[in-house]
C-alpha cells in the first residue's frame, strides 16, 4: 500500500519559486543569545555539555559567548575552543577591539561582529552617527581577519535601519573581508511576505556571497520567517533550542530543522533522533520548562485523547500525525481521559493481552471519564502559582539587591 503524501505535491509545485540551500549551515545560539533568556545562566561545564550534544547532534557552528563579557565567559569560550568539538566554535565581539582581541585570544576560529543599525538604537543606544558605525565596522572585520578568522558581520536592527545606510554599511565590510552577512529582525517585526521582499531586495543591492538570518519570535513569527529567509537563498539559519532567547526567544532548532527535512526534503545533516535528548538537557540546565504544546519536543507533541483522534492514530499515524515521533527521538501516548473513547481502552488493555466485550468497555470508559473529571485541580493550580512566582521575575530578587546597596553602601541623594 502506498503511504499517504504528507503535503500532496504543493511544494514541489511551489519549488520553482524557492532558493533552498542544498546543505544548509545550522548556526546554533543557545549558549550566547539562548543564555540570554531571562533568568537563564551556564557554568562553562554546563556550555561545554550542551556544546558537545549540539556538536554530536550535527550541529555545523555553534556561538559559546561573548568572551569580553567576563573572566568566566572568557574561560567558557575557551574551553569549547579546545574541546575538539565537530562544530565550528565561534565566539562574539562588539566593533570594538578589545572584544576582538578577547575573540582571537580565546581560540574560536569563528566570530560575529556585531553592531547596531537602526537609526532608533544609534541615537539612543549607541549614540554614533552611521558614518562612526561604518568605520568602527570596517576596522573590526579588518582586525579579525588579519587574525585568520572566519568572520560574520551582523547588524541588530537590521530590518527596522535606512536601506540605503545597510546598502552601503555591508557592501564595505563584504569588501573589507566578511566571509558572511547576517540580516536580524532584532524585535520581530518582520512577516514571511515582507521578509521575503527585503531579502530579495538585500541580495539584488548587496550580492551577499553568504547570507544568514537572526530571526526573533515577538509575535510568534521566528520559525516561519526563517524558512522564508532559507526559501530566498539563505544559507545559515540562526536557531536556539527549544527556541530560548531574550524575550519571546528565537527560532527554534528543532523546527526549522523539522520543516526543512520533513515538509522541504532538504537534508541538514542533523540527527533529528537526537533532538528530543538535546532538548530535555537544555530543559534541564536552562531551567526554562518545555511548553506541553511546543512543537516536536512538548510532552503534547505526540500524545492524544480524543476518541476520535486515538482511533483514527490507532488505524494509520498519519491521520493525525505529520511524522512518526521516532524520527524526533520521541515516543507516541495515547492518554486516558475525558475525551477517551473505546479504541483508546481496547489498545490499552493490549498491554496485558486483555480483550472485553462492549458492555464492558462501556462501563470501563464511563469510570475513566467519571474519574478524570472528578479530579481536584488543587495540585494544577499549586504548581502554577508556584511557575509564575519563578518566572514572572526571574533573577535577582529585589530584596537580594537592596541588600547588595546597602553593602556597598550607596545612599539617597538628598533632596
Amino acid at each position: 500500500m502506498t503511504e499517504p503524501a504528507l503535503v500532496e505535491d504543493y511544494h514541489a509545485a511551489t519549488a520553482s519559486e524557492r532558493h533552498l540551500p542544498e546543505h544548509p549551515v545550522i548556526w546554533d545560539e543557545t549558549l550566547r543569545d539562548g543564555e540570554q533568556t531571562p533568568g537563564v545562566h551556564f557554568s562553562p561545564e554546563e556550555k561545554l555539555r550542551i556544546a558537545e550534544l549540539l556538536s554530536d547532534v550535527g550541529v555545523a557552528i555553534l556561538n559559546a559567548g561573548i568572551p569580553v563579557v567576563s573572566d568566566k565567559e572568557a574561560r567558557a569560550v575557551h574551553l569549547l575552543a579546545h574541546a575538539g568539538l565537530k562544530a565550528k566554535v565561534l565566539a562574539a565581539a562588539r566593533t570594538v577591539p578589545a572584544d576582538v582581541d578577547a575573540v582571537i585570544a580565546s581560540g574560536a576560529t569563528h566570530i560575529a561582529i556585531f553592531v547596531a543599525a537602526s537609526n532608533v538604537h544609534l541615537r539612543f543606544k549607541l549614540k554614533m552617527t552611521q558614518e562612526e558605525v561604518l568605520q568602527a565596522s570596517l576596522r573590526s572585520v579588518r582586525q579579525a581577519k588579519e587574525a585568520g578568522l572566519h568572520v560574520a558581520f551582523v547588524t541588530e536592527d537590521t530590518v527596522r535601519a535606512p536601506f540605503d545606510f545597510v546598502e552601503r554599511l555591508y557592501r564595505e565590510v563584504q569588501e573589507a573581508g566578511a566571509d558572511r552577512l547576517v540580516v536580524s529582525d532584532t524585535v520581530g517585526i518582520m512577516t514571511p511576505l515582507t521578509f521575503r521582499w527585503y531579502l530579495q531586495e538585500f541580495r539584488r543591492r548587496i550580492q551577499p556571497r553568504d547570507l544568514s538570518v537572526h530571526c526573533h519570535n515577538d509575535f510568534g513569527l521566528a520559525t516561519a520567517n526563517t524558512l522564508t529567509a532559507l526559501e530566498c537563498g539563505a544559507i545559515a539559519p540562526h536557531v536556539c533550542v527549544n527556541g530560548l532567547g531574550e524575550r519571546a526567544g528565537n527560532a527554534s532548532l528543532e523546527e526549522v530543522v523539522l520543516c526543512l527535512e520533513s515538509l522541504y526534503g532538504v537534508h541538514t545533516g542533523i540527527k533529528t533522533e537526537k533532538l528530543y535528548e538535546l532538548s530535555q538537557l537544555v530543559e534541564e540546565i536552562s531551567g526554562i520548562p518545555i511548553a506541553a504544546n511546543k512543537a516536536l519536543v512538548g510532552y503534547n507533541a505526540f500524545s492524544h485523547e480524543a476518541g476520535i483522534h486515538t482511533h483514527g492514530i490507532l488505524a494509520h499515524t498519519l491521520t493525525y500525525e505529520p511524522l512518526q515521533p521516532e524520527v524526533v527521538g520521541r515516543e507516541r501516548h495515547m492518554i486516558l481521559g475525558k475525551h477517551s473513547g473505546k479504541a483508546a481502552l481496547v489498545e490499552k488493555l493490549k498491554e496485558r493481552g486483555m480483550t472485553a466485550t462492549d458492555p464492558m468497555l462501556l462501563d470501563l470508559l464511563q469510570r475513566v471519564k467519571t474519574e478524570t473529571e472528578a479530579r481536584s485541580k488543587e495540585d494544577l493550580h499549586h504548581f502554577l502559582l508556584e511557575y509564575r512566582r519563578l518566572y514572572e521575575r526571574p533573577g535577582l530578587s529585589d530584596e537580594d539587591f537592596w541588600t547588595m546597596v546597602d553593602v556597598v553602601g550607596i545612599r539617597a541623594v538628598s533632596a
